[in-house]
């Protein structure tokens, strides 16, 4: 197929501060190709420069064989290139045919013509095969829609690019492949789609070309058939799969927390297990298992109905949501820190800010956290990165149990590695950690013994040695 749109040494900085060092990319005509990077490698500043957001440095962009620039959004737009965003970016008190039509309204002499636009949109969502009509209020709708009315304004903006930039995050397995079916569908149509993930399994169903950035680099591309998650997963981070999971031999010790009949009602029933020192005990489970009702019973955050936890430990919790409930993204790193650490930083009510400063420091050189300094807001940091921050703050108060609530969402296996060996090291000192993850990869790869919840309900128990994926997947679907 002809490349629709090229990319050839691109370069761009901010500062003084390379973010792309001589990128090539090529997005063919009925092809999708997955771009793959850790956080930071430029994946963001390249659909900046794609959408007119930012402009290169120097190198060359050709759009349909011809040499052009893209100096805003209005530009791209006007060349063919449409974005569908992680967070949907629409109008939620306008409707979805308003929403289709904010940026190019149909006139009739002077005025607006709403009954075109109705037309014309309904013809969109047919295509699409959407659930809902041009008339539905956009705050009815949910996130994987509202990637739709995102894409069917592509559509009508007569897009020949599209960039899909993490679409799935906030997604269910349902609605992953209804916006699959689209993607594939808009390809065959003859469309270019760039489709940006950090999901091997996604990348590999969904995409037909990858190209691989590292560093602000293009360090691989070709077609996906003829390589494999691990060797593309050895050009992201220049060393070799295995260094993922870097799981410290375990010597479990004696018991550190104990959980007997464990109930809450409408969300898991009669949860007894024992969790020992320097052991990593992971949960898995499907969506609406119980694992994350469960996780926060133990931590404190919910009450139970019934049953009994038992143990010297002080427990904290790492959970789902690093954003809303780990993190408060406009305070700045040192401030989040010493958030569960003001007892230690203040025993007397005095409050130095050099002890919070150096507090920081300390766990951002641990923890390997990239950013300009303590005092950086934690929403200007990647997420991987945010993921750290929420881990510091807890790891600094010296839990005895660690509790982890898909520690690694959303984040590159960079930092995945990097959170990993931090856990493994946790548990080597003598403290138990609980590994809640969907992932089945990280389950069995980090843990140690793994219990598998299905519907509230604990359905399985395997030792490391005993746990599979097949196994795993069995308890936990009732298969």
């Amino acid at each position: 197929m002809p490349a629709v749109l090229t990319l050839t040494d691109v370069h761009k900085s901010f500062g003084g501060v390379r973010a792309l060092g001589g990128v090539n990319l090529e997005l063919r005509r009925g092809s999708i190709t997955a771009l793959i990077g850790e956080n930071g490698a430029g994946k963001s500043t390249l659909v900046k420069i794609l959408s007119g957001v930012h402009q290169a440095d120097s190198g060359e962009i050709q759009f349909e064989g011809k040499v052009t620039r893209i100096p805003d959004p209005a530009a791209a737009r006007d060349l063919g290139v449409g974005v569908i965003h992680q967070e949907s970016l629409v109008f939620d008190h306008l409707d979805v045919a308003e929403n289709l039509f904010i940026n190019s309204h149909l006139r009739r002499r002077k005025f607006i013509d709403w009954t075109r636009m109705q037309a014309r949109a309904k013809a969109v969502l047919d295509q699409l095969g959407a659930d809902f009509t041009a008339g539905t209020a956009v705050a009815s709708l949910s996130i994987a829609q509202k990637h739709v009315v995102q894409i069917a304004r592509a559509l009508v903006n007569e897009s020949r690019v599209l960039i899909l930039d993490e679409p799935t995050a906030s997604l269910s397995q349902r609605e992953c492949a209804e916006l699959f079916r689209i993607a594939r569908q808009l390809r065959d149509s003859g469309c270019a789609l760039l489709f940006i993930s950090h999901r091997f399994d996604e990348i590999f169903e969904l995409a037909d070309r990858y190209a691989v950035f590292r560093d602000g680099l293009s360090v691989g591309q070709g077609e996906l058939s003829a390589t494999n998650r691990d060797e593309l997963i050895r050009l992201m981070v220049g060393r070799p799969v295995e260094q993922l999971f870097p799981k410290q031999e375990a010597h479990p010790g004696e018991p550190i927390l104990r959980v007997e009949n464990l109930g809450r009602a409408g969300e898991f029933e009669d949860i007894s297990f024992t969790l020992r020192r320097g052991e990593i005990l992971g949960i898995y489970g499907l969506v609406g298992a119980g694992r994350t009702e469960l996780a926060e019973v133990l931590f404190g955050a919910r009450r139970a109905d019934r049953g009994k936890v038992s143990g010297a430990a002080d427990i904290a919790l790492v959970p789902e949501d690093r954003q809303t409930q780990g993190s408060i993204l406009p305070f700045s790193i040192a401030a989040n820190i010493a958030l569960p650490n003001l007892s230690v930083l203040a025993p007397y009510g005095w409050y130095p800010a050099q002890r919070e400063s150096e507090l920081a420091r300390e766990w951002i050189g641990k923890l390997g956290i990239k950013a300009q300094g303590p005092e950086q807001a934690v929403r200007d940091l990647s997420g991987g990165n945010q993921q750290k921050v929420v881990l510091a703050k807890w790891l600094a108060r010296k839990p005895g149990v660690l509790i982890l609530d898909e520690p690694t969402k959303g984040i590159d296996v960079g930092a995945k590695a990097a959170v990993h060996a931090v856990t493994s090291e946790f548990a080597c000192a003598g403290n138990g950690v609980i590994l809640i993850s969907s992932e089945l990869p990280e389950i069995l790869g980090m843990s140690d013994r793994v219990l598998v919840m299905r519907r509230g309900r604990l359905r399985g128990e395997f030792t490391r040695a005993e746990a599979t994926s097949e196994g795993l997947l069995r308890a936990a679907s009732g298969a």
